[in-house]
């Protein structure tokens, strides 16, 4: 019986119906060997018995990984203080990437190694997924350690009317500009193209609970970078050039 999303995780939940329904639990899955593609239809209490696995730590683990927080919206995020809004971006959806995308490239490879030949764009998906690893490392650690100690010096100069602002602004403009027009323009481009090759990252009729699985892990790296993205190239950067501009034209 497939679960619904009110349904309580129980051993005698299937691993597959219990993934289909809560796609993060595939993490817990992993982690302790057990199946839980199309074949897994197993109640968990055997499952666990038959691997010796503590129930009520397993269990516990799957109802944590099933949790939904949902952020409330809309979120003044134009009004948030500069100092605020770094931390927040940092703490939220730095933190996300640095945790998921690791799992998410997990899930992703492995489902692809074995639905290549059925779906040979999926190289292509796998390509893009690692790209973007491969880029958001160095782009989160510029932001942190460059890009927002920078803005957060220049809110305080520009709030505090120190003198020094302008010398301040002239030796670290460029960077805002080139990651709000060039990386980030980059990063929309390969969502993008994501996006087409997985038809918006919806499972053809049958498909197997790995495929929606990693469809699932894809759509909500999607739905992060997009408020991310949106976080900075509309909000913040745009305050910070502002600042910039005003401590310019100061005489």
């Amino acid at each position: 019986m497939k679960l619904s999303s009110s349904t309580v995780i129980n051993e005698n939940s299937c691993a597959s119906d219990i993934v289909s329904e809560h796609y993060r639990t595939a993490t817990v899955f992993r982690k302790y060997g057990i199946e839980f593609c199309c074949g897994a239809r197993w109640p968990l209490k055997m499952v666990l018995e038959t691997q010796k696995l503590d129930a009520d730590k397993v269990l516990e683990e799957l109802k944590e990984a099933s949790r939904i927080v949902c952020i409330p919206g809309p979120l003044p995020y134009i009004n948030w203080r500069i100092d605020f809004l770094t931390e927040y971006i940092v703490n939220i959806h730095h933190e996300y990437l640095r945790n998921s995308l690791p799992v998410i490239k997990v899930h992703t490879s492995r489902f692809v190694e074995e639905h290549r030949k059925k779906y040979p764009f999926l190289t292509e998906v796998e390509r893009k997924l690692n790209f973007l690893d491969k880029t958001m490392v160095p782009h989160l650690v510029q932001e942190e350690e460059v890009i927002f100690p920078y803005i957060r010096q220049i809110t305080h100069a520009y709030q505090s009317k120190e003198s020094y602002a302008r010398l301040l602004v002239r030796t670290l403009r460029k960077p805002v500009e080139d990651l709000m027009n060039n990386e980030h323009e980059i990063l929309e481009k390969t969502l993008g193209q994501l996006r087409e090759l997985t038809n918006h990252y919806t499972a053809p009729e049958g498909a197997c609970t790995s495929h929606r699985l990693a469809y699932s892990l894809l759509k909500e790296l999607d739905n992060d970078l997009v408020q991310h993205i949106y976080l900075e190239n509309e909000v913040l950067f745009p305050k910070a050039i502002a600042m910039e501009k005003e401590l310019l034209e100061r005489q």
